[in-house]
C-alpha cells in the first residue's frame, strides 16, 4: 500500500515526458516550451481572477441564508483546473482544461452535492458565547503598589 503515491507520481511524470517529447517532436521544442509556459500564465490568472470572484459569490449566498455549495464545487473546481494548469504537463493542461468546462463542473456537482452538509447557525452565525446568559456586574480600580519599587540611594 505504502509504494501506491511512489506508482502514481513515476506514472505521472512517465506519461507527462511521453507527450512532452512527442509534442515537441510534432511542433518542435521552442514552440513547445512556448506553449507550456503560456498555459502555466493562463493557470496563474485563472486562479487568481475565478478563485476571487467565486469566493466573493460564496458570500452573497450565505449572507442571503442560500446554501454556497454549487458555488464551493465550482470554485474548486476551477481552482484544481488552475493549480493543473499552472503544473508544467500537456497530461495535467488536459485535465485543467477538462475541468474548465461547464458540462464538467455540472457532472461534479451533482455527483458531488448530496455529499456535502451545511449547518446554519441560529442568529446569522453568531453565537451568544459560553454559558447560559446570564451577567454580572461589577466594579474595579486599579491601585499601583509603592512597595513594590526598589530605590537605589547613590552612597558616593
Amino acid at each position: 500500500m505504502r509504494w501506491i503515491p511512489f506508482i502514481a507520481i513515476f506514472l505521472y511524470v512517465y506519461i507527462e515526458i511521453s507527450i512532452f517529447i512527442q509534442v515537441a517532436h510534432v511542433l518542435g521544442v521552442l514552440l513547445t516550451l512556448i506553449l507550456v509556459i503560456f498555459t502555466s500564465v493562463i493557470g496563474m490568472s485563472l486562479v487568481r481572477n475565478q478563485g476571487f470572484k467565486n469566493f466573493l459569490l460564496m458570500q452573497q449566498k450565505m449572507a442571503a441564508g442560500e446554501s454556497p455549495a454549487a458555488e464551493m464545487i465550482k470554485s474548486v473546481s476551477l481552482i484544481l483546473a488552475g493549480l493543473l494548469l499552472i503544473l508544467p504537463g500537456f497530461f495535467t493542461d488536459f485535465i485543467g482544461l477538462l475541468l474548465l468546462l461547464p458540462p464538467v463542473q455540472k457532472l461534479l456537482t451533482l455527483r458531488l452535492l448530496p455529499h456535502l452538509r451545511f449547518n446554519r447557525m441560529p442568529g446569522g452565525g453568531f453565537s451568544t458565547g459560553p454559558g447560559n446568559g446570564e451577567t454580572f456586574d461589577g466594579e474595579y480600580q486599579r491601585k499601583d503598589d509603592q512597595h513594590d519599587r526598589i530605590d537605589h540611594k547613590d552612597d558616593r
